[in-house]
């Protein structure tokens, strides 16, 4: 890790110290100790090394001309204050992990998978399960049903900004009826799920929904999953970019291998194109893809010039929204862009923002939620090429011998964001400009009826949950099929798992209306404001990583938690609640105002402090509640909130700013019963 004492006298000479922190004696993320003097020499190349004990990576910094960096085609960009620029050298594994070595004997995805769709079992073998996730299926079994597992399989789309075009759904509509369980799932990526496909009817679902114009390419899988929007739908410069370039995005790290057409279409190409990569085929986006700069980008590899044959070390996600709109949680991605305008209201590029994301594991300090970090500003002709140096940033440097820490975010949590900046520069060959200064966000669902601008109007319908059904009185499966057939309506699947119908005509306003009314579907005005703002999670039955319930017992949640409200005289208090099964974080936990966590059969993690627009992560308030005690654990927090907050503060804000300790210590004295606000 270090060098010997001999050669660290000499190592002086050369303008560097080698040191350790004398109060640390181990850490996954152990800081960073950089000291090197510089004088910047356009004759000379000097490399200083030394390992830092970071896991897998060792810091170089490398001192060159400042001529290394392409000049600034357009716009003012930042200088370097020196010559000074810094790469990591690739890590240096032991042992190739087993999740790896599967993707690379997969030969880009195809084996076993190939052979163990062809055998007249219910279900596929382990290894063939993980490459099918990147063709966008999991295999699930109902966990509360005993005796030999039941196999089916869950189909998630891949629906970049959302999309839905009323072909699609009355696809997918049938397909649910005929080859599934019968409804859809919304999901928190703005796509839908189809969940209880049998294996033998897995070809038939996947083959139509390709020759549809649509995928399920990369919908799971270890690379960049759907491309998040912002859902509303509204027609201007700023809005329209965000749309499109979630587009391209998705096409630019969109799988090469022909290991989608091989299987599910014997080969053949599909009968139509994907329609969001004919709608952005202006940008000439293979030819942006393959463009090799020279600086490691682009690997040797025929067939995955930027995945290579082990494609990322986890999953990835990118989002893409305007200034001032955080309806998609933009903060929780690996990579989120803020389109950036000019005064005439002109797109100049995106602010960029990395490191995000919600997955951990409980009891392993090692692994946590976090929000993204500023990294700057891109021009818009730079923008594919700056992405493609994140993703390769994070292809050749993330963590792949311990899965649990191989998200990008921390790799940026452990180099910090000043110095994941240089390595990103190292790939990209110039710069990246400093964050442009923008309005701050606000959070916004886009329901209820909206102009779009363009004199046609949209409406956002909240779906609990996100599942998409027909029971009993409630029909909205049937709805979306009405209106569809009747209007032609165009949808976008909301990163709250709602429906934004768009593309109405005004005249057509009240049909929409009475067709939504007629199948049980309440108006916005009758979904109470809990409802409507919080999330959650499938969970169990179907999901094999839930520790307890979410999507079935959220709905008796927010009641209980309604009637606390109630009667501490808060009901127009508005709380955005989240809840999952497990920490894995799926409908975005670690966001919200207050968070129920899974942590074992009927107890729930309780997190605090998130804020109301999405910005910052909650903190863990208490490691085990009991689903009996609800009520109990909340009401004292609800009256130290009514008591200390500040004017206008909301609940998530309040508990942040107060911290855990001085929640906890109230809540033990707190008498239940003996405080309300005042009516």
């Amino acid at each position: 890790m270090g060098i010997s004492k001999d050669a660290y006298q000499i190592l002086k000479y050369h303008g560097s110290y080698m040191q350790s922190n004398r109060e640390v004696t181990s850490s996954l993320h152990p800081p960073l100790h950089i000291n090197i003097h510089t004088t910047p020499n356009p004759n000379y190349k000097i490399m200083t090394t030394r390992r830092m004990g970071l896991p897998l990576v060792a810091l170089w910094l490398v001192l060159t001309p400042a001529a290394a960096f392409a000049p600034p085609t357009t716009g003012t960009r930042r200088s370097p204050q020196s010559s000074l620029h810094m790469v990591l050298e690739k890590p240096v594994e032991k042992k190739i992990p087993k999740i790896e070595q599967l993707k690379i004997d997969s030969d880009y995805l195809v084996h076993p998978l190939y052979e163990q769709l062809a055998t007249d079992e219910m279900g596929i073998s382990k290894d063939a399960y993980q490459i099918l996730k990147y063709h966008g299926s999991y295999m699930q079994s109902n966990r509360e049903v005993r005796g030999k597992k039941d196999y089916q399989f869950m189909l998630r789309l891949k629906q970049p900004a959302g999309e839905l075009p009323p072909d699609l759904y009355r696809l997918l509509d049938d397909l649910s009826r005929d080859c599934g369980q019968g409804d859809l799932r919304a999901t928190t990526r703005q796509c839908f799920q189809m969940h209880g496909i049998r294996k033998g009817n897995l070809k038939h679902v996947i083959a139509s929904i390709m020759n549809s114009g649509s995928s399920t390419v990369g919908a799971c899988g270890d690379v960049s999953r759907n491309v998040m929007c912002t859902p509303a739908p509204f027609k201007n410069a700023a809005y329209d970019a965000a749309r499109e370039w979630s587009k391209v995005f998705a096409e630019l790290f969109r799988p090469m291998t022909n290991a989608f057409d091989g299987i599910w279409l014997d080969g053949r190409a599909p009968a139509q194109p994907v329609k969001w990569a004919a709608e952005v085929a202006k940008y000439n986006i293979d030819a942006a893809m393959t463009y090799d700069n020279g600086r490691g980008i682009i690997v040797k590899d025929a067939v995955e010039p930027i995945y290579a044959d082990r494609y990322l070390p986890r999953k990835f996600k990118i989002g893409v929204t305007v200034v001032g709109d955080n309806s998609l949680d933009i903060y929780t991605n690996d990579i989120g862009c803020v389109v950036v305008t000019d005064p005439n209201g002109q797109v100049e590029g995106f602010n960029v923002m990395v490191g995000g994301g919600m997955g951990r594991t409980h009891n392993k300090a090692n692994t946590f939620a976090r929000a993204a970090d500023h990294l700057g500003f891109v021009p818009l002709q730079d923008a594919m090429e700056l992405m493609k140096a994140i993703v390769a940033t994070q292809r050749d440097h993330g963590n792949r011998q311990v899965r649990a820490n191989a998200r990008m975010k921390y790799l940026v949590h452990t180099l910090g964001i000043d110095n994941f900046r240089k390595l990103v520069e190292s790939y990209f060959g110039k710069p990246v400009e400093p964050w442009r200064p923008i309005d701050e966000f606000k959070y916004n669902d886009w329901m209820g009826w909206w102009e779009q601008g363009d004199g046609k109007l949209f409406y956002g319908q909240h779906v609990e949950n996100g599942r998409v059904k027909d029971e009993g009185d409630f029909r909205l499966k049937s709805a979306m099929r009405a209106l569809v057939d009747t209007y032609n309506v165009d949808t976008i699947i909301s990163p709250t798992q709602s429906l934004i119908f768009y593309n109405i005509n005004p005249e057509d306003k009240d049909g929409v209306d009475t067709i939504l009314r007629e199948h049980g579907v309440l108006p916005l005005e009758q979904v109470d404001p809990l409802n409507r703002l919080a999330m959650a999670c499938p969970a169990l039955p179907l999901c094999g990583l839930a520790q307890t319930e979410a999507e079935r017992i959220m709905p008796s949640y927010l009641e209980r938690i309604r009637a606390v409200l109630n009667q501490m005289n808060l009901s127009d208090e508005e709380i955005l609640i989240r809840m999952t099964g497990c920490p894995n974080g799926c409908a975005r936990p670690y966001m919200a105002e207050l968070a129920f966590v899974g942590d074992g059969p009927k107890s729930y993690q309780v997190w605090l402090g998130g804020s109301p627009v999405l910005t910052r992560t909650a903190y863990p308030f208490m490691a085990k509640m009991d689903v009996d005690d609800l009520e109990k654990t909340l009401e004292p927090i609800l009256a130290m909130f009514i008591e200390q907050r500040q004017q206008f503060e909301y609940f998530g804000d309040f508990c942040n700013r107060v911290g855990p300790n001085a929640i906890e210590a109230y809540s033990s004295t707190y008498v239940l019963g003996s405080v309300k606000a005042t009516a």
